[in-house]
């Protein structure tokens, strides 16, 4: 790669995205530390539909593996930390990085930069929840991988039951395709079934629009 993920940091006024490293494991295991749903008298768990790590041994191991991911070229993972005070807020991440076979001669064909990625593994502390850091993080990492990289399409998924995630990535636009059965491994352990939505080059200055907006509000 002619780019490095592990130099990449995408900062706005209320979120940086640094590149994850060992030196996060702390502020993201403080982070994930309250499970408390957002609405208790629903019972769940705030992070049951994702993959989250708890404590610093699993949070040391959940840091490596991204760290090795992006060793190998296939993910650029953050540490989403609130501009404020430096205060590590979550993690999110590119990954399944595709770089597409173009002919020679081809205006793409010397390309290093990704023509498709996925935006996942993204979770907040509970405080930040229904703030503008989710909405400036999918601002950051949608730009870059539009306008820096010139990709041509961008997925996320998420759990089928996951119906709050589902709903915040229709509201920024994303476009569902359908449902990918026994796709991963769920949170709870099973085969899960995903619910696969896409934005497209085509589509970004309308989602750019909206998710300034969003944050404006």
């Amino acid at each position: 790669m002619s780019w490095s993920a592990e130099s990449l940091t995408l900062s706005g006024t209320h979120v940086r995205l640094e590149p994850l490293g060992l030196q996060h494991v702390e502020g993201l295991a403080a982070a994930s530390a309250d499970d408390s749903p957002l609405d208790p008298s629903l019972g769940q768990s705030l992070y049951q539909w994702s993959p989250v790590p708890r404590g610093i041994a699993e949070t040391t191991r959940y840091v490596e593996t991204a760290i090795a991911w992006r060793d190998a070229g296939t993910a650029a993972p953050f540490a989403i930390v609130r501009a404020g005070d430096g205060v590590v807020i979550g993690s999110t991440r590119f990954f399944d990085l595709e770089r597409w076979a173009w002919p020679e001669g081809h205006s793409r064909h010397e390309r290093t930069h990704p023509d498709a990625c996925e935006i996942g593994y993204t979770w907040l502390t509970r405080s930040a929840i229904r703030t503008g850091a989710n909405t400036e993080a999918k601002l950051l990492m949608l730009t870059h991988a539009f306008e820096s990289w010139q990709a041509l399409r961008v997925c996320l998924h998420t759990d089928v039951r996951n119906q709050r995630s589902r709903a915040a990535i229709e509201r920024i636009g994303g476009k569902f395709e359908g449902v990918l059965r026994a796709h991963r491994m769920a949170a709870d352990f099973i085969p899960r079934d995903s619910a696969r939505f896409s934005i497209v080059a085509a589509e970004w200055p309308e989602v750019k629009a909206r998710l300034r907006k969003r944050l404006e509000e």
